[in-house]
């Protein structure tokens, strides 16, 4: 690559070529996004983001040539024109072609690269100047993987398929590569782009775009006012309280998470009337104000034919899938993000909040490498679902409970021990990698196993977990909720007391 020399971007006329500004991505103008020239500023005539697209089922971005409309030519209904302006008006003037809408958003992912409204055929991407999409951003000449970009590094263009319809594909012509998804496209070698693909360059991780294909994707089903701050994106994962979708928040660029619970299939609303207390946006503004590096940032709220929930994005994925990926987690990794949890849950309960649904897909990790952050999301839902529906949702899956959750049913008080118990069973199944209680041990229920506390430690397994760590897991899943060890009680546990582990986090 060091062959290749830094060219300015030259606009070709009549292109598309988008001309990144300096603050990054996305800047923000009039409460939207724009790009900072002239070949991205919407026509006038064209929709605003919050009225949807033309021809497409999409938003679009707003972009600061909505602030000049007034000045277009346009007249509102509101404005009166004398008989001399009339007159002045050409007889043979033409009105002006429609701008054709964009098939395609290539939404941007770092600063250095701006947004792209896809209306051309065709897109070349890269550093030479010929390019449509040219990389020449100061900011982006500076990093550490500008020189990894090749002159013409991908193209992204669509091909009319079968039944008259277009398909969408990304062209590797680099050196390094171009990623898909993770996937390496390769050098001459194409690629159906999808919605919501992931685009990387040089490396997999190194990711720069996010692929839109807007005439698939339906922003309209979402309500107005969550459109107007947010992008909505990919399922991220869906579950019994309601799924996940990746987001972007209009005016950073940034990724969030935005949690989705239909208000009908827990029927919310009934119990809401019933007990008025149950005020879910006085709730939420609570949970909003606590502040714990390993409890999951409720960043904004929206209550709708839905509730959606806008939550910081945790990168790593689930720990069930890293336990799983893994068969099991060295102990000195269980140590570290177990003592993380413990934080975690200890900030709650000081703050008068029962989490009630730990387990390890409710824990989540900031990054891939193993020594990493980790958050709890989904705290205080008995506060936004209510009492009833909480424990029938819980009920469902009832491996993590505590035994006398499943003993009340729900109709009896419980108090925060039940996280503890919950806390017992993630670390079990941290250390060896199987549950203490399921279903598939026929001789004894799932509940009988619970409410009896009988589980087994397999010698081949646990003959390499320490001492200390077997016996913080005893103390935990004790059945009687009073001798059941404490989050204090546990954070202060031997198999704890380890400053190199502590410096980690």
């Amino acid at each position: 690559m060091s062959g290749e020399t830094d060219v300015e971007c030259q606009q070709s006329h009549g292109s598309a070529s988008p001309q990144p500004h300096a603050s990054g991505a996305c800047s923000q103008s009039q409460g939207g996004f724009s790009q900072s020239h002239g070949p991205f500023s919407q026509p006038h005539g064209s929709s605003s983001q919050t009225q949807g697209m033309s021809g497409s089922s999409t938003s679009t971005v707003p972009t600061s040539s909505q602030s000049s409309h007034s000045s277009s030519g346009t007249l509102s209904s509101l404005e009166t024109v004398s008989t001399q302006e009339l007159y002045s008006i050409p007889e043979d003037s033409e009105p002006e072609e429609p701008v054709p809408a964009p098939w395609a958003r290539l939404w941007a992912l770092q600063d250095g690269f701006s947004n792209l409204e896809c209306v051309n055929d065709s897109y070349w991407f890269g550093r030479d100047r010929n390019c449509e999409y040219c990389f020449d951003e100061p900011l982006l000449k500076r990093t550490d993987k500008y020189r990894t970009y090749s002159k013409k590094h991908f193209r992204i263009f669509r091909e009319m398929g079968p039944k008259n319809s277009y398909i969408a594909y990304i062209e590797d012509h680099s050196g390094n590569g171009t990623f898909v998804n993770r996937e390496l496209v390769g050098k001459g070698r194409r690629l159906p782009l999808n919605n919501n693909s992931e685009i990387a360059l040089s490396v997999w991780s190194n990711k720069v775009f996010v692929f839109f294909d807007l005439t698939v994707d339906d922003q309209s089903v979402y309500p107005k006012e969550l459109r107007d701050e947010y992008i909505m994106s990919k399922t991220l994962g869906s579950g019994a309280c309601g799924e996940v979708k990746l987001a972007f928040e209009r005016k950073t660029c940034k990724k969030v998470a935005i949690k989705i619970i239909s208000k009908r299939k827990f029927a919310i609303g009934s119990e809401r009337e019933a007990d008025p207390a149950l005020n879910v946006e006085t709730e939420i503004e609570i949970l909003k104000k606590l502040n714990q590096p390993c409890i999951i940032k409720i960043k904004d709220f929206f209550d709708a034919e839905d509730y959606y929930i806008v939550l910081e994005l945790m990168e790593g994925g689930e720990l069930f899938d890293r336990v799983v990926g893994n068969k099991r987690l060295r102990e000195a990794t269980c140590k570290l993000y177990f003592y993380q949890m413990l934080l975690a849950v200890q900030y709650l309960h000081e703050n008068g909040i029962i989490h009630r649904d730990l387990k390890p897909e409710n824990v989540l990790l900031s990054s891939q490498k193993e020594d990493c952050l980790i958050k709890i999301p989904d705290f205080g839902q008995s506060k936004i679902l209510g009492e009833t529906s909480l424990m029938r949702t819980l009920c469902g899956t009832p491996t993590y409970l505590a035994p006398e959750v499943l003993n009340s049913l729900g109709t009896a008080g419980y108090n925060r021990a039940v996280d503890c118990w919950s806390l017992g069973v993630i670390l079990f199944i941290c250390l060896s990698g199987y549950p203490p209680f399921s279903e598939h041990k026929s001789q004894v229920s799932l509940k009988d196993q619970i409410t009896s506390g009988k589980y087994n430690f397999i010698p081949g397994v646990w003959a390499e977990v320490s001492e200390k760590a077997l016996d913080l897991v005893k103390k935990l899943l004790i059945v009687d909720p009073k001798a059941r060890f404490t989050t204090e009680e546990a954070l202060r546990h031997p198999w704890l007391q380890d400053e190199d582990m502590k410096r980690k986090f």
